[in-house]
């Protein structure tokens, strides 16, 4: 196919052309409804921010244009099928989960997974079956699934209908993919991959495999991220296996039947992109990224980590596009290091946790702009140096799962104080956004370590989410479960 057509963009430009008259959604009429809009976003963005209609075909039923446009990417990805999703890889996620497992059926997949992919649990009734991951002890962070503990995982639970698998982590840390597909599908069991960090794996060169390349059933793929298109939008990749029509009735139970044809037009665009040049532009970010890496690892106490962290088996690759540095030796919390680059430095970077500071780097990113963070780097380190004896190294806490997500999440509730707790099983999420992965999901028991983990990152003023109390003093709790012995 020729790869440097976007046929949305295409059909969009013709539509300009044609002068219709409105008597459609959205109501602001090409802009002319809402003036301030359209002089913030400018005229040509109102212009094709319009309703779907035959000359510029259908979201939820393609057949011309974007149905071209999915046709592209698929070969551009190496897919049996691709669909444009305008809800967000959280929406990919969830049809990729909800077309291979139903209410009952089990699940094998890591613990540190995005909130998206519980959410599904609880949506669909699934059963997770967690491999919890290798940790880092120095850096503090989960690793990849051990082969040796998905072997167990499948030889325990062979009734399984699919396997999980992160591709990368935040952090850029991959498994040895291939292997678990190869697994999976042997135990006769689906691979879903959540591959919102990945999208450069099916273009750049010397980078670890992508989902589709090692022979994965579902790939959920944030164009967004490091892809170049719009914010919320993303693609749902399907290998040979899959039903892909089926899939796209699951994904049109939860996705918008108003799809965004800014959203359609910004992945037509960026896809093309990337096929045409995207080789060149991950050779640049890989180039600028490494060159950060060493800067960084200059300065002394930081510690921006890369390959030589592989190991074969939970650490089987790593993402070199990934600044991710550790500033535990420092004596500050990621989190913190995030908060003075933003309000004293004007650097935002992607996010800051426990022990770790990412800076996402991109095509957009230029060689000055990564001088002027490794700067801001050795001045904060210059400045704000202590003892690190009192912070916490620990990321990841093994969870204690009680009952299913679905099952907790609608069971009778009823909220208590955080300081008591322990023991109870929760109802609800608790998450620091980024990276959004829970440390508390709904049927899993909470303990005095999860308590002291939840304060601790309250102190150091990480955004917690996924609370009904937005202070998180109090949490849902399932009403009358209770086991005061947990710690």
């Amino acid at each position: 196919m020729d790869q440097s057509r976007a046929p949305i963009k295409e059909a969009l430009e013709r539509f300009k052309d044609m002068r219709i008259v409105p008597f459609d959604v959205p109501g602001h009429k090409r802009g002319r409804g809402n003036p301030e809009l359209t002089r913030f976003l400018g005229q040509s963005c109102m212009n094709v921010d319009v309703n779907s209609m035959k000359p510029l075909d259908n979201l939820c039923h393609p057949t011309s244009v974007i149905r071209e446009a999915e046709e592209l990417a698929a070969e551009a990805f190496g897919a049996a099928h691709a669909f444009l999703m305008v809800g967000g890889t959280t929406s990919s996620v969830q049809a990729m989960v909800l077309s291979a497992v139903g209410r009952g059926d089990e699940i094998i997949l890591p613990r540190n997974v995005h909130r998206s992919v519980i959410n599904a649990l609880v949506l669909t009734g699934a059963i997770p079956v967690y491999v919890d991951p290798h940790t880092n002890e120095r850096l503090g962070i989960s690793l990849g699934m051990s082969i040796a503990e998905v072997r167990a995982a499948i030889a325990k639970h062979p009734s399984a209908k699919a396997i999980l698998v992160n591709n990368p982590t935040y952090y850029g840390i991959c498994s040895d993919l291939r292997t678990i597909v190869q697994l999976g599908h042997a135990a006769g069991m689906k691979v879903l991959v959540d591959e919102a960090h990945g999208t450069h794996f099916y273009f750049g060169e010397h980078m670890p495999v992508s989902a589709m390349a090692a022979g994965a059933d579902l790939a959920s793929v944030s164009m967004h991220k490091s892809g170049g298109s719009l914010t919320q939008s993303s693609f749902l990749l399907c290998g040979p296996a899959m039903n892909a029509e089926y899939v796209r009735q699951i994904i049109n139970l939860t996705q918008t039947t108003s799809g965004s044809y800014l959203l359609m037009v910004s992945l037509d665009i960026s896809r093309k992109n990337l096929a045409l040049y995207g080789k060149e532009i991950f050779r640049k970010v890989t180039d600028l990224t490494e060159y950060a890496r060493g800067e960084v690892g200059q300065i002394g106490d930081y510690y921006a980590y890369g390959r030589e962290l592989i190991d074969g088996d939970a650490m089987f690759d790593f993402d070199v596009t990934k600044l991710a540095v550790n500033t535990l030796d420092v004596g500050l919390a990621g989190i913190e290091v995030y908060d003075i680059l933003r309000d004293f430095y004007d650097i935002q970077t992607e996010f800051g946790d426990l022990g770790n500071l990412l800076a996402y780097v991109s095509v957009g990113d230029r060689e000055r702009d990564l001088e002027r963070f490794v700067a801001a780097l050795a001045d904060i380190r210059r400045r704000y140096k202590r003892d690190k004896a009192t912070l916490m190294r620990q990321e990841y806490i093994a969870p204690q799962v009680v009952a299913a997500p679905q099952e907790a999440f609608y069971a009778d509730k009823q909220s208590v104080p955080l300081a008591d707790s322990a023991g109870r099983v929760c109802a609800e999420f608790v998450m620091c956004y980024p990276p959004g992965i829970p440390i508390l999901a709904p049927g899993e028991r909470i303990t005095r370590e999860i308590i002291d983990y939840i304060r601790y990152a309250k102190e150091k003023n990480c955004m917690l989410l996924g609370t009904e109390d937005p202070n998180v003093d109090d949490l849902q709790v399932i009403r009358g479960v209770v086991s005061p012995a947990a710690n």
